[in-house]
């Protein structure tokens, strides 16, 4: 097979997490050419994950500016894309899950009549707005995509569904799976974690559809379980957004046990989460981090795009109405039956292959001779917790 010059794109940090051992295993095969392009979407965070994966960017686009809107962001991708595509002619485009970058890198790639690969395809929760932009985001991509690469057999239904051909649609597990054999270690310790009779509660909060009241309930309920649970301590990583800062400023009392810190670079969160007895999020890649972890995860949205760690019992969607979280907080606090069935339940995200099944279908694209990894089984595979099978940090 001829060299192929697969570019990978991304722009957040989530997506840098999952992106990055994909973009291991293509830089190790010699039948492809890896070039890596970040739009900077978020600059700081993102770039604490390039440096965590050792990952050089060969084009970085730099679009981040305060107070950017969506279709700030979308038109300035699309522009500077546009120029980077004429340069490189690269013969496959890789996009991840559901930001704007995705979808504006995913048109972009279409406009030049190049194949995408959309890693994290087929999730839904079929609601417009939430999350928003994400799900139209995702939904839009894979209407322009050519490779679905569907994370369980639940996101390879969706795509069914909707009538995307069979034949270009693995399902090949999820890549933050992957991501955390690079980063999770049996040596690690914070400030946060010195006292190691208290539980510890990890919470983590950013999603536009929870700016304002949400976030007013959430934060109203942490401050009731502060005060209801004396043996815990409740420690969360703060965005940098001002507008979600205002608002913790605001409505989180101060206490001795709850430890406001700054975001975590991915090696940092990856060995808090693994050290936390239950994380509260809205996160969509926490949700599936956690079950390998063996940590419970209740869910502040509405909706999730994830079911399957939820029919699994790893995960329970709350919500973010203030007597809700604080209910579910009580009751697996209160119940040791309950609270090790979500610890040990199925996982149903993926076994740490799922870069060389990747990389072992984009190779397939190109040469029909190529034989392929079997497909990921979200039925079978164990949960880590007490079983890490950690790596190095980076090859």
């Amino acid at each position: 097979m001829e060299k192929k010059k697969i570019m990978t794109i991304f722009g957040t940090r989530p997506e840098a997490i999952k992106m990055a051992p994909i973009i291991k295993e293509i830089e190790k095969d010699v039948r492809f050419e890896s070039c890596v392009v970040v739009t900077a979407q978020h600059r700081e965070m993102l770039d604490q994950v390039l440096e965590t994966f050792a990952i050089k960017t060969d084009y970085d686009l730099n679009i981040m500016m305060p107070n950017q809107t969506l279709t700030a962001i979308t038109s300035r991708s699309i522009a500077l894309l546009d120029d980077v595509f004429d340069q490189v002619k690269p013969d496959m485009v890789l996009v991840h899950g559901d930001t704007t970058t995705t979808f504006a890198a995913a048109l972009t790639a279409f406009y030049h009549q190049i194949p995408i690969g959309h890693v994290e395809a087929g999730l839904r929760t079929y609601d417009k707005y939430s999350p928003f932009p994400e799900e139209m985001n995702r939904q839009m991509t894979d209407a322009l995509a050519d490779l679905y690469f569907a994370p369980t057999s639940l996101s390879r239904d969706n795509l069914l569904k909707a009538n995307y051909d069979a034949s270009q649609i693995y399902v090949t597990g999820n890549s933050a799976i992957d991501a955390l054999a690079y980063t999770v270690t049996p040596e690690f310790s914070h400030e946060a974690l010195k006292n190691s009779e208290a539980k510890k509660i990890l919470i983590t909060m950013h999603r536009r559809e929870n700016l304002g009241q949400n976030m007013m309930q959430v934060f109203r309920a942490i401050n009731q379980i502060l005060d209801k649970h004396a043996n815990i301590e409740i420690i969360f990583p703060m965005h940098k957004n001002p507008k979600i800062r205002a608002l913790i400023s605001t409505h989180l009392k101060p206490s001795s046990r709850l430890h406001l810190i700054e975001p975590l670079d991915v090696f940092e969160f990856h060995n808090l989460a693994k050290r936390s007895d239950l994380i509260l999020t809205d996160s969509g890649g926490i949700q599936e981090e956690a079950p390998s972890l063996g940590v419970p995860v209740l869910v502040l949205r509405e909706s999730t795009e994830r079911p399957e760690g939820v029919a699994a019992g790893t995960l329970k969607v709350v919500g973010t109405f203030e007597e809700d979280v604080v209910s579910a907080v009580d009751g697996l606090l209160s119940d040791p039956v309950a609270y090790e069935k979500m610890a040990t339940a199925q996982n149903p995200y993926g076994d740490g292959k799922t870069s060389e099944r990747i990389v072992s279908i984009i190779a397939r694209y190109f040469d029909s001779t190529v034989e392929i990894l079997p497909e990921f089984s979200d039925k079978t595979t164990p949960n880590r917790k007490g079983n890490p099978d950690e790596k190095k940090l980076v090859d």
